[in-house]
């Protein structure tokens, strides 16, 4: 089923780039669609409370221990389905951004969208590590094509900077990739198996030194402070659905890469390097917060809010604990969903303006009152309010880091003020205001347009009241995790009772 699910998009997008031009986007959209239903039918078929399951294993590069080898855990079931259900949205908002003539034509979006749909689902199933670093190296082949053939002037150059950025870290990742060949062999037959490698005796040193090979990396395709100066052009010069692609899709292979393996082959490592990596992740929650808040464009002002919320996660993560871990895991997908729907709906506002940029805009709140209304509903679940599913994923992670040490907690606290300044200051600029005679009888949002946003907007709200469906997936694999780690929450100390206590004498 994983095998199916990988080779359906890939062979799509080769399909696609084949097809007449004049059925290129209803093709995409069906092969999409079709992913999506072979990714709902494997979600059906996971079992809560059995692990890695849907296995497929098969040797690859017998003299290197090196399998073509799939599963599916919890961590990997939600960002699986987060990635399924984006694309299909993706391809509906951008239906006619995808024509631009100075573009590569709706046919070359449409199959390199397929194209790193694939790729990014091979990443979430693989459990060999050298498959998952082909894969890992492979989607930036659609992703580099994506942000340079598609958006607006400079995005050249932002995509060139995407590339050298993602080469760098991956160059990193290759060096401990290679380092676990060799303490693999020295113990043995070389494997690079997920669950021979999680069982290797690594030493201290070398441990330490390979974790470092594979958190560069995943800070890289995060972002983390300070591997992040790739992401703000990025956004900002890509088109909005190519943005949620990267940011809500892509990026999120960082931090599922130090939830699968520095966490999961390095536990000591993670645990010696703790510290240092909470301390980057609130750097990351501040700093990406303020420098938000001075933005002017609006896709770029975006993008850094990613920054910010990149820094929760890897705090989540980072603080060893089952609420840090659990929100870490809630707070991806959520963040999936709340920041693509801002992508998709600031795409909606640029469309109709002729401009990202925010001082230019102001006053079409009137004109177009169901678009001002998506676009508050997006922004303030980005900034955490109660209610919509983000604010669930950050209580846990506050949770965590209070519990790791009060200051960690008081800090990242910081963010979530600094994130109704960025999320508010950005609609009233954009949205209110006397309404210019130039937006006057501007066109609301469309049925088109209102359907690509609202499952995502639902999901909003749905997982915001009700999040034990995201909650039952992500416990398991957290607890797992963390007995892995050798990391156990300490129970709360709580006073005995004058009923208790008086029991307690009476006894004696």
């Amino acid at each position: 089923m994983l095998s199916t699910l990988i080779l359906l998009p890939l062979v799509g997008a080769v399909v696609v780039a084949l097809a007449p031009k004049s059925l290129s986007k209803l093709l995409g959209a069906g092969i999409a669609a079709a992913t999506l239903v072979v990714g709902v039918v494997a979600a059906f078929s996971y079992d809560l409370d059995k692990g890695m399951q849907l296995e497929e294993t098969y040797t690859w590069i017998e003299a290197f221990g090196v399998h073509y080898a799939l599963g599916l855990d919890g961590l990997g079931l939600l960002m699986v389905l987060l990635t399924v259900a984006l694309v299909p949205l993706v391809l509906a908002a951008e239906w006619f951004t995808a024509d631009d003539p100075e573009g590569g034509g709706a046919r070359a979006f449409v199959a390199w969208t397929l194209a790193l749909e694939g790729l990014s689902l091979a990443v979430f199933c693989a459990t060999d590590v050298f498959l998952f670093y082909v894969v890992f190296e492979a989607t930036l082949i659609p992703a580099y094509f994506l942000v340079g053939g598609f958006g607006r002037a400079g995005r050249g150059a932002a995509a060139t900077k995407f590339l050298m950025f993602q080469l760098a870290g991956g160059l990193v990742l290759l060096a401990s990739v290679i380092g676990l060949y060799v303490v693999s062999a020295e113990q043995g037959e070389p494997s690079y198996l997920l669950s021979d490698l999680a069982a290797l005796d690594i030493s201290t040193d070398a441990g330490r030194w390979l974790f470092i090979g594979f958190f560069v990396a995943f800070a890289v395709k995060a972002p983390l402070f300070p591997v992040h100066t790739w992401l703000a052009d990025t956004t900002e010069k890509a088109t909005p659905g190519t943005s949620v692609l990267l940011v809500c899709v892509l990026d999120k292979i960082g931090t599922f890469g130090m939830l699968r393996f520095c966490l999961g082959i390095f536990p000591e490592a993670s645990e010696w390097a703790t510290p240092v990596v909470i301390t980057l992740a609130l750097i990351s929650i501040v700093y990406g917060a303020l420098v938000a808040i001075g933005q002017d464009d609006v896709l770029r002002l975006i993008g850094l809010t990613s920054l910010s919320h990149f820094g929760f996660i890897v705090l989540g993560i980072f603080a060893m604990s089952s609420q840090g871990g659990t929100g870490a895991i809630l707070y991806m997908v959520n963040h999936g969903i709340g920041t693509a729907a801002l992508f998709l709906v600031a795409g909606y506002v640029y469309h109709r303006r002729g401009t990202t940029l925010i001082s230019e805009m102001g006053g079409i709140e009137k004109a177009t009152p169901v678009l001002a209304g998506l676009f508050l509903v997006a922004g303030l679940a980005t900034l955490g309010l109660p209610g919509l599913s983000p604010f669930v994923s950050e209580f846990l992670v506050l949770l965590s880091a209070f519990d790791y040490a009060w200051y960690v907690g008081a800090i990242a606290v910081t963010g979530i003020v600094l994130a109704a300044m960025y999320v508010l200051w950005m609609y009233q600029r954009t949205f209110t205001g006397p309404t210019p005679a130039a937006v006057e009888g501007t066109a609301d949002v469309d049925a088109r347009e209102i359907g690509a946003v609202a499952p995502l907007m639902l999901a909003l709200v749905l997982f915001g009241f009700y999040p034990a469906p995201l909650l039952d997936v992500a416990n398991p694999f957290t607890e797992s995790l963390l007995a892995h780690v050798g990391v156990e929450d300490e129970a709360p100390d709580v006073p005995p009772s004058d009923e208790t206590h008086a029991e307690t004498e009476g006894d004696h």
